[in-house]
């Protein structure tokens, strides 16, 4: 059954890819259209039953960015303010384990939902959205340290790159995909779609955002970074491979690599919360 279903699913992904190729051969600019907004749309995320118990007694405000409306969480603390940033299809129940290990070291943790994940509005996500918010939560709320899941990760050292001046002093980053390009050229490859298509994605990508798709790479993020960071990531990771953590530490002068292997790629154990909590507090 979970063979059939896996077969469906790659069926399914190939169509959109046929699809996107044969829009092309009349208009390459729609089909890149098409191809971005699948890609950047948001199928899981949403605040499940048993999340709700953890969450709702940690809601804050509901804060205005870009249009939508961002849900914010705090457990409040004695200690430095630390923001924490989810990954891709998920939202802040994620932080629960780490969450309470903060708690007990006296943090005050600040957590909100992306744009279509939680309880926060919207149908799309993509990194320079995601680091509007996070610059949004770093002007209200003024934190220490940033931690990221992922994609998460990766917005944080965008973010980094593109707002230098803020009093952010730590950044976590826990197995987070470091170039934009391998993440399309991943997607290629799952739906099958032609170069053509390729080519017009990253057209409307500059159009859009103002860099090439190999532009985006957090190794070149972090060249200059004069903050302390921790790059945690698992050489096993199927979702974002462990390599991108080591070219992000080989750029990163201040930065520190720790490698796991077989804790996945959420990496929920106390030992890597642990670890998190060690370097915040160093």
């Amino acid at each position: 059954m979970n063979e059939f279903r896996a077969f469906l699913k790659t069926l399914f992904a190939k169509a959109y890819g046929t699809y996107f190729n044969l829009v092309a051969l009349l208009s390459p600019d729609r089909a890149a259209a098409l191809a971005f907004q699948t890609f950047a749309k948001v199928r899981k995320g949403r605040v499940q039953p048993m999340q709700k118990d953890f969450l709702e007694g940690a809601k804050h405000s509901l804060e205005a960015v870009s249009g939508h409306q961002i849900q914010t969480y705090q457990w409040t603390g004695p200690g430095p303010r630390v923001l924490l940033i989810h990954g891709w299809e998920s939202n802040t129940f994620r932080w629960r384990n780490l969450i309470g290990i903060l708690r007990e070291a006296g943090f005050h943790i600040i957590a909100f939902d992306a744009p279509a994940h939680g309880y926060s509005t919207g149908k799309i996500l993509h990194v320079p959205l995601y680091a509007e918010c996070v610059q949004h939560m770093v002007e209200t709320f003024e934190p220490r340290y940033i931690i990221g899941h992922s994609v998460g990760g990766m917005t944080a050292l965008y973010h980094a790159h593109r707002h230098p001046e803020n009093s952010v002093e730590k950044i976590v980053t826990i197995g987070s995909p470091a170039e934009f390009e391998e993440i399309v050229l991943s997607y290629q490859k799952m739906l099958g779609f032609n170069n053509r298509v390729l080519r017009a994605f990253d057209a409307l990508i500059h159009k859009e955002f103002g860099f090439h798709m190999h532009e985006f790479a957090t190794p070149r993020f972090v060249e200059g970074n004069t903050r302390k960071g921790l790059l945690l990531h698992d050489k096993l990771d199927r979702i974002a491979p462990f390599h991108a953590s080591r070219k992000v530490h080989q750029a990163w002068k201040d930065s520190l690599l720790v490698p796991t292997e077989g804790l996945g790629h959420s990496m929920h154990q106390e030992e890597v919360n642990r670890k998190i909590v060690d370097f915040l507090k160093s």
